[in-house]
């Protein structure tokens, strides 16, 4: 599987999870319910093993919630409960799927392949549920699904950035102990 290799911060380092679960919960302050969910679950998927990856997902979302439920004061009703709860076992399913996507992938196409896969399980089981439960599904309109898309993409390849320019920090660093050595 290809995995963004992050010397300095290790998939067990509370530093670089801190730092996806602090991400997370800014985006759900200024995204609110767009909050970027598929894109953690890949960048989740890309950077961990299984076992944190998807336990760095459930942090994400349950981030999410708490920004949702203390800051944004969704409303405390079965209906909202049952779509929070919803989120966070479609946001496992698409750590899932984008880390069968990273393993299908060749090289620097495991991204964009996750993000693809993780995307499409995500909004693809928001649809159908909503058109299950009779919702409306007007706001999946392409512009809509486009804006989500792009908010996605940009959690991703923003934390993809950052997280080769720790390691890049991580590895000059350690190249001048080796020297002081």
């Amino acid at each position: 599987m290809t995995r963004l290799s992050l010397p300095i911060i290790e998939e067990r380092n509370l530093l670089w999870s801190g730092a996806l679960i602090l991400v997370g919960a800014f985006f759900s302050l200024a995204f609110a319910c767009a909050a970027p969910l598929a894109g953690f679950a890949a960048i989740a998927a890309l950077t961990s093993t299984r076992r944190n990856a998807l336990a760095l997902t459930a942090a994400v979302w349950l981030a999410n919630q708490l920004v949702g439920f203390t800051m944004l004061h969704y409303p405390l009703d079965v209906e909202t409960l049952a779509w929070g709860g919803a989120l966070g076992i479609i946001a496992l399913v698409c750590c899932e799927t984008a880390r069968f996507a990273a393993r299908m992938s060749i090289g620097a196409g495991a991204p964009f392949a996750t993000l693809a896969a993780s995307f499409l399980v995500y909004e693809g089981a928001l649809f159908a549920i909503t058109r299950a439960i009779g919702g409306d599904v007007s706001h999946y309109a392409l512009a809509s699904v486009a804006r989500i898309f792009a908010i996605n993409a940009c959690a991703l390849f923003g934390l993809w950035a950052f997280g080769l320019v720790c390691a890049a920090i991580g590895a000059g660093r350690r190249q001048v102990a080796s020297l002081r050595v």
